[in-house]
Parts: C-alpha cells; structure tokens; sequence
C-alpha cells in the first residue's frame, strides 16, 4: 500500500512541493486549501502531467479538511504574507490562527501521522503546532536549514567552479539573518571549505546565504521563492518516508541540547521512518553556541508575544 501524502495550502511552495513529491513517487498525494477550484485544479494539472512526465501517482485537491484522512505525513505551506501596515505581531497572530485551525483538522482526521511545517515564522508556527496537536516531538518538525543550506551550497559551487553534488553543507538556527552558517562543517568531497576558500570570501558566502530569500524577493518583485522551498520539504519528506535516516538540520524541539529547553531551533538531526530520530549535538565555539541561543531566545519572545493573546494563552 502506497504512504499517503497531504499537503495543506496551495499557493506556489505548496504546490511545487505537491508536485515534486508526485514526480518522486513517495506516494499518493492530496493538495489541500479553502480555495474553491485552487487545489483541484492544481491536481488535475498534475495528475495530467502524469504520462508524460512517467510518474505514477494518484493526485487530488480538494477544500475539505476530512481528505487528510489516513495521511502518513501532512506537509503545511499554508499562511499569509505580510501586507502593507501589517506589524510583525499582527501576522503573527494571523498565520497562528491559521495554522491553529489546520493543526486541529490533522488531529481530527490523521491523528497517527507526522507533521511538516513550512509556514512561516517556521520556529515559531511548528511549536504552536507542537502545542495544539499533542504529537510526540519526533513527529512535529520544521523546515529550517535544509534549504538554507542549498542556499549554501549553490553559492559555494559558483565559487569554486565546480559541482554542486560534492558539496556537504551545514547552517543551523533560523531561517534568514539569524541563521548560523558553519564554514568549518561545510565540506567538498570531505575537505572544509576553509581550506579552499578565503576568509573574506567565506564571510561574503555566508552573507549572501542569510539574505539569500531577500535577494529572490527583490528580484522577483511581487512574489517569493518556491522551487527551493519546495524541494527542501520534499527531501524531508523523503527521507521520513523511505527511511533514508538522512542527517538534516531540522526546526527540532530541544529539551536540553546545547542548553536550550522548550523551543524548536535548526539543529542537525537523523530523519527517518520515526520523524526525527536523533538530534546531532556539533561541537561548537562560543560564539557558535552564543549565536543559536540568542536564535532560540528571540523564539521564546515570539512566543510569550503569542501566549499573551487570550486565544493562545495555552501555549
């Protein structure tokens, strides 16, 4: 029998990443949204790329909550972007009531399966989601630096002129400024970085990887990076899924690892058939360290902001 995928929210991550899980053949796939005709429409576009792409998969979209039904994992790409006048607190407390909403209907209907957030703030909503749903920590995970690190690698490769698959990165933290690359873990064919690039250089990699979302906005314009985001999930998915047991940094609830309790941080860790199946404590410096727990306390004021609202209080 054939794993059950659903992915909830079909704007442009959503259904790239719906798309790729179908051309990868991890399973059935259902793309889900309240927009009436959205995610149908989307499926029956896929499902008709289908014979020509070679890929055998069943594909549906609906806009009931009720097809999550027996999924093994539910990938969330749901959420709004910030608009004008909108402050960071105010589309906070708009995508957590979003994402309170789609976690309650996972519960309801795929009460057994594991969760995959990629909505953003990821830290911030795949604790909420942690909180509402009730699912061992194994089983709620984020998408953090998964494609920061591809972010990563590409603008490595450009550097050395050389192929992007001999190219082990590693990033930890958050998602944007705040995330923590490591120079010194990011490897070519085993050998660091910092033996084949300069230090200034490094520095300007490691810029360009935390801004690397911002820059694909002020190109695009009016919209926001996709295939990058969808592929990074559908690399999560498929090491859950086919139990690769890949090593990943993944938005992780830490209960103690590099002394930080009760908050999900980019952190490497083994993702297998059980979700997260380890967390990778790395030996960091002082300042390595210092940096991703300043990340995991700027998420726990994220999160006090949230609880202080009467509706998330239970958080």
């Amino acid at each position: 029998m054939r794993k059950k995928i659903s992915v909830v929210g079909s704007g442009h991550v959503g259904a790239t990443t719906a798309l790729y899980l179908a051309q990868k053949e991890l399973g059935d796939v259902s793309l889900i949204d309240i927009v009436e005709g959205l995610p149908q429409g989307i499926g029956l576009d896929i499902f008709e790329a289908s014979p020509i792409q070679r890929f055998d998969c069943n594909f549906k979209g609906s806009t009931d909550f009720a097809e999550l039904k027996d999924s093994d994992i539910v990938v969330v790409s749901a959420g709004l972007a910030r608009k004008p006048g909108m402050d960071r607190l105010d589309l906070l407390k708009k995508n957590a009531s979003i994402i309170k909403n789609i976690t309650e209907n996972i519960v309801k209907y795929a009460p057994n399966s594991m969760i995959l957030m990629i909505s953003n703030p990821i830290d911030v909503m795949v604790y909420l989601t942690y909180k509402v749903s009730g699912f061992p920590k194994n089983r709620v995970l984020g998408q953090a630096g998964v494609l920061d690190s591809a972010r990563l690698a590409s603008f490595v490769a450009l550097e050395l002129n050389i192929s992007v698959k001999d190219i082990s990165p590693m990033v930890l933290g958050g998602h944007g400024d705040s995330m923590i690359p490591l120079p010194r873990y990011t490897t070519v064919s085993g050998i660091p970085i910092t033996e084949l690039i300069s230090p200034e250089k490094i520095n300007e990699i490691n810029v360009r990887t935390q801004k690397g979302g911002a820059e694909i906005v002020n190109l695009l314009k009016t919209g926001s990076a996709y295939y990058a985001p969808g592929a990074a999930a559908t690399a999560m998915v498929e090491s859950i899924l086919r139990n690769e047991r890949r090593i990943m940094p993944t938005s992780c609830y830490l209960n103690g690892e590099y002394g930080i309790d009760d908050v999900f941080v980019g952190v490497p860790a083994v993702l297998g058939s059980n979700g997260i199946e380890k967390i990778l404590e790395l030996k960091l410096t002082q300042e390595e360290l210092k940096l991703l727990q300043e990340n995991a306390n700027l998420y726990k004021k994220n999160i006090v902001e949230l609880r202080n609202e009467k509706e998330y209080s239970f958080i």
